[in-house]
């Protein structure tokens, strides 16, 4: 697995590099092969809390965690452990998306039996949708779905975007402040 460790606010040291690296590994025993896409870790600190976000692209789907504490290395230990998680949680049904398009190829590692390895977890297996809204989507700019969300409360809010004529997705932040989710 290919990952690019960056900091900001803090210096990525050699020490730090390593350690990331040696972590990382332990994910690879859940791949068939090793993925050959390039994740991005970063490392960053904000007043006392040390905060790592990860991003890995695979095939289909994006692993992604974020930790913060107050010990860089707790964090970094935290975020691969949600990593796992996700991949335990979710290997059977990504592997049964893999074959259903026709591959016999899975992404996930099975047992020699050809039976995926169950993750001590399966009650978390199923996905459930219990609501689904329907609403129509007034065009407005940013700023005011920014509003928009802030007075129903929400942390995001679906708009058409009056710039681009698109659906797009405003949101808030850990850190505060906002961000735009448009389609490529």
């Amino acid at each position: 697995m290919n990952l690019t460790v960056r900091g900001q606010q803090i210096e990525v040291t050699d020490a730090l590099k390593d350690y990331v690296d040696k972590k990382f590994s332990r994910l690879e025993k859940y791949f068939d092969a090793p993925p050959t896409s390039d994740g991005s870790v970063t490392l960053s600190t904000t007043r006392d809390l040390h905060t790592v976000e990860v991003t890995i692209p695979l095939p289909g789907l994006v692993l992604r965690a974020e930790d913060e504490s107050d010990d860089m290395y707790a964090s970094i230990d935290a975020v691969v452990d949600k990593l796992e998680r996700q991949i335990r949680k979710n290997k059977t049904k990504l592997n049964r998306k893999f074959r259903q398009k026709g591959s016999l190829k899975t992404l996930f590692v099975e047992d020699p039996a050809g039976n995926v390895v169950v993750a001590e977890d399966a009650e978390l297996d199923e996905l459930e949708v219990v609501r689904t809204k329907r609403f129509l989507l007034k065009p407005m700019d940013v700023e005011e779905a920014i509003l928009q969300m802030n007075m129903v409360g929400h942390n995001f809010f679906v708009f058409a975007n009056i710039d681009n004529e698109e659906v797009s997705v405003v949101y808030k932040r850990n850190d505060g402040k906002y961000g735009l989710i448009e389609r490529e």
